[in-house]
């Protein structure tokens, strides 16, 4: 697990009173989305792959509970099937900072209510300010207020927290901690307007590394936790004591005994530490803290547990281990709400040989562990792990003691006892999200069982994808942090990622189009071979040998037969070698650092793209020329693909908006290029089945398409497209990679940078996938089937899909849908059409993208709504005069 988490988008991208503005998620998007086919998407199974510095559980609602992640999004726990719904996939791509989540609130007066603060760098990687969002359906919409700072959602110091916090008492009043020395920031209308509190007197002043000049980790980490004592206030009157930790080693906590009118220093305090996290216990009046000399989430070397009485004033250490003793700093903190006396916390940077969790049943009077030594290296456990259900958690390794596979976890920042079950407890990790549901074994002797508790939550970050025509594999990935993955079965966990050798981040992959068992990737690693090969369609590896000074991954490209390849490694120039890479030549005519890809059909030819020239090989690699061609993007945020079954096919996708951008076809091995004027801007390309009656494959990019950003697919060479996501299914940033699937039409793989790996299907997937147009006065007919499911409910509120298939033989050029809902549901927010209702009748009508739906396709939309009483399915729908079949 890579410590920073500095990924993908950051190297793409890089180049006063704020009222709540129109949201970029979908509740407000603009409705220019849909086309005539319509896509269901999920992710191909990893469950976990990220760190979850957050957790929170609602205090007035049982099995309520969110997770925060710190660049892959926020999730809402789902107690009936035990998995996590992903709730900000519909950041979009020029807000991408907001699937960076510093801190999560869930109302604890009105739990329909939750709120975000989001945004992943303070420094100028991130394009936009941070913001808070707010949601009364749980997160199945949101409203968003802009702020005037960034927030690090992927900075240091972002395990520590929550920063964001609702008043228990009157939870019109939020307050946020903010980083950069912005200070303390205070709402009172629920999140819609913000300000920031001036007499607070502290911003914070630790810096991770005071010389680095990145704006990363030098950024002063700032407010880092707010906590109310809820016993100091009555309902509706706002809570009068409230604490505040400081990233300041020396100032660390204060305290408002006024409802925020003035602030103070706590007296007495420990000195000399960060306070990660600050919990307070108002049954018995102590305020527990976790201290740490660094700011986290991997770094610490030294802490401190301290109780804080605060009826009286009194500070107690109470350190499960002296201070001499720790080689990491302490967090986690969290108390059992049922016994409140019950606290534990973690020794979250302790990497080896394991972390550790403390649990105390008096108030931190006297601790056990969650493991011991018996006699050096040997241990004794008061837990069992199965992770049968995500079993690459043991990362293939045979450790030896006091080592154990898998590891209890490393950055456990978050660990929370659910208020309302003491039994459960959930903790993340660098790499997942654990938990347990027999907790309470600790206490009587016995021991409970740790599992991952992490399906639904997908938080890998995507450099590569290749989905071989034949083998196996269908999908092999080249992630951040964790490798990849070769998936036989999308809605399965693979049992391993790649290993022998073990890459921290693959950073390319590739496989012989005519021999799809030989694959090759290269990656970053600590020590040993950047490269590795296989001839068994990636179920099995060896290391190859690294030329002369390479120092990380970079491209790599397979000839067409497996017989050589050319790798473009960092820290060396290009390179090829025949055989599997027992010794490499360097290639010349392309300069270091290109990337690299093969012709899918002539195995000795391979291709080169550098700051604005492309390069073709036609000896295997051994020498390069460059093209002629002109016009091409001059940096290097490029991807290029050449076309199975035709030689010298290519297209080139990329760009920057302060130049050539687009997508480029050339059909002479890249001799000349000719720009697509129908393509915006175009920053992947990948190929997939052919429509049928189609002679050419399948064309699918991320890219903007007639102003509108979104995942698009041609079944045409490109002459018209198709966007296949909507506004609910955008996923921040796609940029990295995008492969059709050669044996499943529609079907395409999207890189996420942060929510893994998405696999759309179309749910017409025998049509030609004809684009958009649209008309005015749409009066279809023939046959029309409708499906209405309600994907989510809750206690005033719900969320529905809606398809509507054309079953006539037919085109429809514009369409309406009509329905009466039964019970007196109301629709809140509806996004992929235009609506109106009028009392129980709703009209949904096509936006401009999706009104012609062919002949055996369908359209679809989505909406939140409310209800109380009853909740039943309208059992009757109309397509303009003609009567619908209901699935």
């Amino acid at each position: 697990m890579r410590r920073t988490r500095i990924l993908t988008a950051v190297l793409a991208l890089a180049a006063g009173l704020l009222a709540g503005s129109p949201s970029a998620l979908a509740a407000n998007a603009p409705r220019a989305t849909l086309a005539a086919d319509t896509y269901t998407w999920h992710n191909a199974r990893i469950d976990g792959g990220g760190f979850v510095p957050g957790i929170v559980f609602n205090r007035k609602e049982k099995n309520l509970a969110y997770a925060r992640t710190d660049i892959g999004g926020a999730y809402r726990w789902q107690e009936s099937t035990k998995t996590w719904t992903p709730l900000l996939d519909s950041v979009g791509w020029d807000e991408w900072g907001h699937t960076g989540v510093v801190s999560l609130a869930s109302d604890p007066v009105a739990p329909d209510k939750v709120y975000a603060a989001v945004g992943t760098y303070t420094n100028s990687w991130d394009p936009t300010n941070g913001a808070v969002l707010r949601s009364g359906d749980r997160g199945g919409s949101w409203e968003k207020t802009d702020l005037p700072f960034k927030l690090g959602g992927n900075m240091p110091g972002r395990g520590m927290g929550e920063r964001l916090a609702v008043d228990p008492n009157k939870d019109s009043v939020l307050y946020l901690g903010a980083p950069s020395g912005k200070g303390l920031w205070r709402s009172t209308d629920s999140g819609v307007t913000w300000s920031q509190v001036t007499n607070f007197p502290n911003v914070g002043n630790y810096v991770q590394d005071p010389t680095d000049t990145s704006g990363y980790a030098n950024d002063n980490q700032g407010i880092v936790w707010v906590t109310f004592d809820e016993s100091t206030g009555t309902a509706g009157s706002a809570t009068k004591t409230i604490y505040v930790g400081v990233a300041d080693q020396a100032n660390a906590v204060y305290r408002s005994t006024d409802a925020g009118a003035t602030w103070s220093r706590v007296a007495g305090q420990p000195t000399g530490y960060l306070a990660h996290k600050g919990v307070l216990d108002a049954v018995n009046g102590y305020l527990y803290i976790a201290y740490s000399d660094k700011g986290g989430p991997y770094d610490g070397g030294k802490g401190q547990l301290w109780r804080y009485a605060t009826a009286t004033g009194a500070w107690t250490n109470i350190s499960p281990v002296a201070e001499a003793d720790t080689y990491y700093g302490f967090s986690g903190l969290t108390v059992d709400r049922q016994h409140p006396g019950t606290v534990m916390a973690t020794a979250y940077s302790s990497w080896w040989p394991d972390t550790q969790i403390f649990r105390s049943t008096d108030s931190g009077g006297t601790w056990t562990k969650a493991w011991d030594y018996t006699s050096y290296p040997n241990r004794a456990n008061r837990y069992t792990m199965d992770v049968s259900s995500s079993p690459w958690l043991t990362f293939g390794a045979n450790p030896s003691p006091p080592e154990q596979a898998p590891k209890l976890g490393w950055m456990t920042e978050s660990l929370e006892i659910d208020p309302f079950n003491s039994n459960r407890m959930m903790y993340g990790t660098g790499a997942t999200l654990y938990g347990t549901e027999n907790l309470t074994n600790w206490d009587s002797g016995g021991q409970f069982t740790v599992k991952p508790m992490v399906q639904g939550l997908e938080e890998t970050a995507v450099n590569d994808l290749a989905a071989p025509p034949s083998g196996g594999a269908q999908l092999l990935s080249a992630l951040g942090d964790i490798g990849g993955f070769r998936h036989t079965d999308l809605t399965k966990v693979p049992s391993m990622m790649f290993t022998s050798p073990n890459f921290t981040t693959t950073t390319s992959l590739d496989f012989a189009e005519a021999n799809p068992n030989t694959v090759v990737r290269v990656g970053n690693v600590d020590s040993g071979a950047h490269i590795a090969f296989s001839t068994d369609n990636g179920a099995n590896w060896f290391a190859g040998t690294d030329p002369s000074g390479v120092s990380g991954g970079g491209t790599v490209a397979a000839a067409a037969d497996g017989s050589r390849f050319v790798w473009s490694p960092a820290g060396a120039g290009v390179q090829y070698t025949t055989g599997f890479g027992s010794s490499w030549a360097a290639s010349s005519g392309i300069p270091a650092g290109a990337i690299v890809e093969s012709d899918r059909v002539d195995a000795k030819t391979f291709y080169g793209f550098k700051s604005g020239r492309f390069y073709v090989s036609s000896d295997g690699g051994a020498t390069f020329t460059a093209s002629a061609a002109t016009g091409l993007p001059s940096g290097d945020s490029v991807r290029f693909k050449a076309l199975p079954g035709t030689k010298g096919d290519v297209w080139l996708a990329g760009g920057a908006s302060d130049g050539a951008y687009g997508l480029w076809h050339s059909t002479d091995s890249g001799a000349g290029f000719t720009k697509l004027a129908n393509v915006d801007q175009a920053d992947t390309i990948g190929f997939g089945k052919a429509a049928t009656g189609a002679s050419y494959q399948t064309l699918y990019t991320s890219a903007k398409i007639g102003g509108v950003r979104g995942i698009f697919r041609s079944t045409d060479k490109g002459a018209t497209w198709t966007r296949i996501n909507d506004d609910a299914h955008q996923w921040g940033w796609t940029g990295a990679a995008i492969t059709g699937d050669p044996r499943v039409f529609g079907r395409v793989y999207v890189s996420t940078n942060g929510r893994g790996v998405v696999y759309g299907d179309s749910s017409a997937a025998g049509d030609g996938g004809s684009g958009g147009g649209g008309g005015t006065d749409p009066t279809p007919t023939g046959a029309c089937t409708v499906t209405y499911k309600i994907t989510n409910q809750w206690a005033g509120g719900f969320q529905a899909d809606v398809q509507v298939m054309n079953t006539g033989s037919t085109a429809w050029n514009g369409w309406v849908l009509g329905w009466s809902f039964t019970d007196g549901q109301q629709i809140g927010q509806l996004w992929n059409a235009d609506y109106t209702q009028s009392g129980a009748a709703v009209t949904a009508k096509n936006v401009s993208w999706n009104g012609m739906v062919a002949a055996g396709s369908s359209v679809g939309f989505g909406f939140t709504g409310s209800w109380s009483g009853v909740n039943s399915k309208p059992g009757a729908f109309k397509v303009g005069d003609q009567s619908c079949a209901v699935a």
